[in-house]
Order: C-alpha cells, then structure tokens, then sequence
C-alpha cells in the first residue's frame, strides 16, 4: 500500500533542520558489524603486540572497545502519552547520527572521522581519529514510529516518541455447538 510505512522502513525526521537521520534496520546492522569488526581487528593488533600470548582475549577485546567506542549515557522517561528519550552525544552533529526503530528496539549510531596530516622536509605527521558510538535500548511500550520527532542542540539528542494506543478490549461470545 503506497504511502504507509512498516517499521523496518526508514522513518522521517518530523522537525527541525538539526534532526538526526532515521535509516532502515538493515543499515543500523550493518554499522553495527562494520564497529564489530573494527573492535575485533584492534584487539588482534593488541594480541599481535605481546608475542601472540594467549590467554588475554577479554583484556584485548574490552581495551579495544574503549579505545574505539564512546559510552553514551541514555535516559528514557514516561512524559504521558510520549516517551521522552535523551543520550548524551557532544561532538557530534545531527549528520553524524543515524537511528532506527523496529518494535520496541531503538538504535541509536553515530561516527565522526577526522585526519589530520602535516608534511615538512624531514618530517610527515598523518593522525586519524575515529568516534563512534552505537546503542539499542528496548523501549517499555509500543510507538508510533511515524509520529517520532528528534532533535539535537547542545550535544543532546533528544528523541519525542509518541506511545501507540493500545487497542479497546472486546467481548467475545461464545457461540454452543450443535
């Protein structure tokens, strides 16, 4: 049916310029293996680095997590018929984040890469910097994912989900047998 949107569709940003990007499940997975790979290859480099010396996957594993992912701290509040979601993100901007909603799971990513490189006759200085981040945080109740506002101002994404009603309880006859 053209015009309705299930909610593995990408959903549209309701307000403001400085909305973050709502894309489809599939690409939050993607970015998700994409960061998983990227841990896993770091922590090969720390395993690689001290001789190959089993014993130290989770050490390698967390170290690498730290140093290539940033904590966002997320709260979710009840505001009535909306669910008022906030997570802390400074540094970034509202092309850098992306987020899905499928049921009751929102996903929230966002990655900012920057390189620097100066060059002098005996000297080459190349640095590059990648910050990331991902979340899924399993709502409390059903939204209405077409009804979904986001706006981010002062390194605050802050997500306006309204709740889906709930549908009227009905009676049910039984009808006897023959």
């Amino acid at each position: 049916m053209e015009g309705t949107m299930t909610s593995k569709q990408a959903l549209q940003p309701v307000t403001e310029t400085k909305s973050p990007t709502f894309v489809e499940i599939e690409k939050f997975f993607e970015h998700a293996r994409e960061l998983t790979e990227s841990i896993g290859r770091r922590a090969y480099e720390f395993f690689e680095s001290r001789g190959r010396e089993f014993g130290h996957d989770l050490e390698d594993w967390i170290r690498a997590e730290t140093e290539l992912i940033r904590h966002v701290p997320v709260e979710v509040a009840d505001k009535g018929e909306n669910l008022l979601v906030r997570a802390e993100v400074p540094g970034f901007t509202a092309n850098d984040i992306k987020i899905s909603l499928d049921g009751r799971q929102l996903m929230l990513s966002g990655k900012v890469e920057s390189a620097k490189e100066e060059k002098t006759e005996q000297m080459m200085y190349n640095e590059r910097r990648s910050n990331q981040f991902a979340r899924t945080i399993t709502l409390p109740t059903d939204v209405d994912g077409e009804k979904t506002a986001a706006i981010l101002k002062d390194g605050v994404l802050e997500l306006t989900l309204l709740k889906a009603a709930k549908p009227a309880a009905i009676n049910v006859e039984v009808n006897p047998t023959a």
